[in-house]
């Protein structure tokens, strides 16, 4: 399973048009700015395209891997690191741009294993298409998914929940898997676990609500915590941003506290300037009190399609 704690953050400078010029230019200084709120806490290593090197290294000031990029979502091209007893070891999962839905992705397809290799760790090819923000673990064996993500057709058709439980198993020593269901409202990533619940310290795990019940997520996450519950986790529920926004192209925005970035003493939230904002830090600290909890604007991120722990990748400790 995923190391409990890491020492070194990887973050990709974004690649990908982001609404013309101009939101491509504030998500890639929101990048910046996650990036020097996580070198607080540990080492930062930033990925960026040969044409941004220079650029990156202004914004951050930190080491930068100059490498090939389709996008910039960390998260789900890097390699999901593990470590056992014969060593760590890092997987690479197949990648199809989240369903095919971008074009080309090969250079992003690659890119875990460029991380691999830059980090001296052996490379394991997993069999499934799977992003790293569809799974979340607790690092002591449980992990968490969605049906609506690992099972979907667009990505691993004909996938059985046994077939996919044996890969996790295998591939990320996996001794639960607690699926959640379909309905989620997030058609970008079909359903990230990452922007819906993460586990915290003793057992529990934080669950994303809609401020609303009209909310088209208020049924899927009712379900949700239904089912961790059942699986005899104690559901924190963390209110999520009051304020409805949609992305450019009409898509309700997913903006998620859930999606935030924990580093060694501290949390990266995500801030939406919104009436929330201090009510879910408050939670997080609750939920995390040895950590410091710092905020960064993410509104600007999430109009691409993800949260601040959607651009980051954690290396455990050696």
């Amino acid at each position: 399973m995923d190391a409990a704690y890491e020492d070194l953050d990887g973050v990709a400078l974004p690649a990908r048009g982001l609404d013309g010029p101009q939101g491509l230019a504030r998500a890639k200084s929101a990048y910046a700015a996650v990036a020097r709120a996580i070198v607080h806490f540990e080492s930062v290593v930033m990925a960026a395209r040969p044409e941004d090197v220079d650029e990156a290294r202004r914004a951050t000031g930190r080491e930068i891997f100059e490498v090939a990029l389709d996008d910039s979502w960390t998260r789900d091209i890097g390699p999901t690191f593990v470590t056992g007893p014969s060593g760590q070891a890092a997987v690479q999962w197949r990648f199809n741009a989240w369903g095919g839905k971008y074009a080309p992705f090969d250079r992003d397809a690659a890119f875990a294993a460029k991380v691999a290799e830059k980090a001296g760790v052996m490379l394991r090819q997993a069999p499934i298409v799977c992003e790293g923000g569809a799974i979340h673990s607790d690092g002591q064996g449980t992990l968490l998914t969605t049906e609506q993500c690992l099972l979907n057709p667009n990505r691993n058709p004909g996938l059985t929940k046994d077939d996919a439980e044996q890969v996790l198993r295998d591939f990320v020593g996996a001794q639960r898997v607690i699926w959640l269901g379909e309905g989620f409202s997030d058609s970008e990533t079909d359903g990230h676990v990452d922007n819906i619940t993460c586990f915290a310290p003793r057992g529990r795990v934080i669950l994303g609500v809609p401020d609303s019940k009209s909310h088209p997520d208020h049924a899927p996450v009712m379900e949700a915590k239904k089912r961790l519950k059942g699986a005899g986790l104690e559901v924190v529920e963390l209110v999520q941003p009051k304020t409805i926004r949609h992305d450019r192209l009409g898509r309700l925005l997913q903006a998620s506290y859930v999606n935030f970035y924990p580093c060694n003493g501290g949390l990266v939230m995500p801030s939406f300037d919104d009436a929330h904002d201090e009510q879910a830090r408050a939670v997080l600290a609750d939920c995390f009190p040895d950590r410091e909890i710092v905020t960064a604007p993410a509104l600007d991120i999430v109009a691409g399609g993800g949260g601040i722990h959607c651009i980051t990748q954690q290396e455990p400790r050696r």
